[in-house]
């Protein structure tokens, strides 16, 4: 006999002490995958998320394909009943400056209803939404399940093509929840339906055959650094519209996020004016944007009276959904060769890149993970949003699981602060969260059921 949506709203707040309490032992756990780091942790993190899911009688297997390690525990379906992936991923950002943080990035706090952490919003928090789930059904879960939780996900998921094509068939569902976006505001839920994709390249300019006296040669010889900031320039127009030939973007975003808000929430200073043209769900959802995350130079400090001979930069691409990856680095590179100013040698290469997606929102799938958020909310409508950043795989999972429907969901708010200092979760969302995944499956097996 199933559970009724009370029986489990019931479990779901039996279970949460247990969950949190897991969720900072997982927080503890400082597991980075970005080289430099010690990948010991990566792998302590893979352990306790193997033991985690093996206490909820699913059978659990640590795999790698040339990566970091990634978990995958599998309970088989009832007959007739559909299986569902619950994907998250158990690595995290470095935690950066301590002292951008008010605590240990790696030892949780609560403060004012929020558990603060590096993790404790993305994505640990994702991998326990998915646990406390389980927990609330027991052993009378109606729905086969395949939890997949990977561990390199904020280094680049290099090797998840491989994993995913060597377990393909233990893979292979039919609903595939992917717990690594957010929501629309505390207080109303969301589903992401489009991402745009990534594109991470290195720009490098040459003047000199080495650094020369600026006394001596300054007016004359253009040093590397105005050289390459001329050329950074050309990227955006007099607006900060992106200035490069052929990306795409498109406008029509259906959701309004309002000046106020999002001056609020992205911490903008007062007096500094938004760049580009469109509405900002445009500007972050639906078109191209470029960044530059950084230069090698010498530091300020260290600066001797001398003309550097070379500069180096990261730019960053955000690629609008229905755009190619490949095409728009043909496109930079083209024009940062043919802007570069004063003759300059320069020397374009890519780091990485990763496709964009749409999700077609329709069909029963959706429905019930409406519903579930629906009751989860206390009758709030779920909002569908658009997501400025990446999550290449979405498009892999796209492609080979072609008949399953995907579900992108979240722990995340507008204030977690995921990759930045003090990142935090909403304890009474997260909640809601658990409640809406529990909801989820319930709905699922009812609708595809055989």
């Amino acid at each position: 006999m199933s559970l009724t949506e009370s029986e489990l709203r019931a479990k779901i707040a039996q279970e949460m002490p247990g969950v949190r309490a897991d969720l900072e032992r997982l927080v503890r756990i400082p597991g980075i995958a970005f080289e430099g780091f010690d990948h010991s942790h990566v792998e302590r993190s893979a352990e306790a998320v193997a033991e985690l899911l093996r206490g909820c009688g699913l059978d659990t297997q640590i795999v790698r394909h040339g990566g970091q390690p990634a978990v995958i525990g599998r309970k088989p379906a009832p007959p007739g009943a559909p299986t569902v992936l619950l994907y998250a991923h158990h690595d995290v950002q470095p935690a950066g400056d301590p002292a951008l943080w008010a605590s240990d990035p790696f030892e949780p706090v609560e403060r004012d209803g929020r558990l603060y952490g590096r993790g404790a919003a993305d994505d640990k928090a994702g991998v326990m939404a998915h646990v406390a789930a389980l927990r609330a059904f027991g052993d009378q879960l109606p729905v086969g399940v395949v939890v997949f939780v990977e561990g390199e996900e904020e280094y680049g998921s290099d090797s998840l093509d491989a994993i995913i094509q060597a377990h393909l068939d233990e893979l292979r569902s039919d609903v595939i929840v992917i717990a690594d976006s957010g929501n629309w505001d505390i207080g109303r839920p969301a589903l992401t339906t489009s991402l745009r994709g990534l594109v991470n390249l290195f720009v490098e300019v040459k003047v000199l055959k080495g650094a020369v006296h600026s006394g001596m040669f300054g007016g004359a010889v253009p040093d590397a650094l105005m050289t390459l900031s001329r050329l950074l320039s050309t990227l955006h127009d007099d607006d900060g519209e992106v200035a490069v030939g052929g990306l795409v973007g498109r406008e029509g975003a259906s959701v309004d996020y309002p000046e106020d808000r999002f001056r609020h929430e992205s911490g903008l200073l007062d007096g500094v004016g938004l760049i580009g043209r469109g509405t900002i769900t445009d500007r972050i959802w639906t078109k191209p944007s470029i960044s530059v995350l950084g230069i090698d130079a010498p530091r300020t400090l260290e600066a001797a009276n001398a003309l550097q001979a070379s500069a180096k930069a990261k730019i960053s691409v955000r690629v609008a959904p229905g755009d190619d990856p490949k095409s728009v680095y043909a496109a930079v590179k083209s024009h940062l060769e043919k802007n570069v100013p004063w003759g300059a040698a320069v020397e374009v290469t890519l780091e990485s890149d990763g496709d964009p997606c749409v999700i077609d929102a329709t069909g029963p799938g959706f429905e019930a993970a409406r519903a579930a958020f629906r009751s989860a909310w206390d009758g709030v409508e779920p909002v569908d949003m658009g997501v400025g950043g990446s999550i290449p795989f979405i498009a892999t999972f796209q492609e080979l699981f072609p008949g399953a429907t995907i579900l992108v969901t979240g722990v995340e708010d507008p204030h977690s602060a995921a990759h930045g200092p003090n990142e935090s979760l909403h304890l009474g969302e997260f909640e809601r969260v658990c409640l809406a995944e529990v909801l989820l499956l319930k709905n699922v097996a009812e609708t595809l059921t055989k």
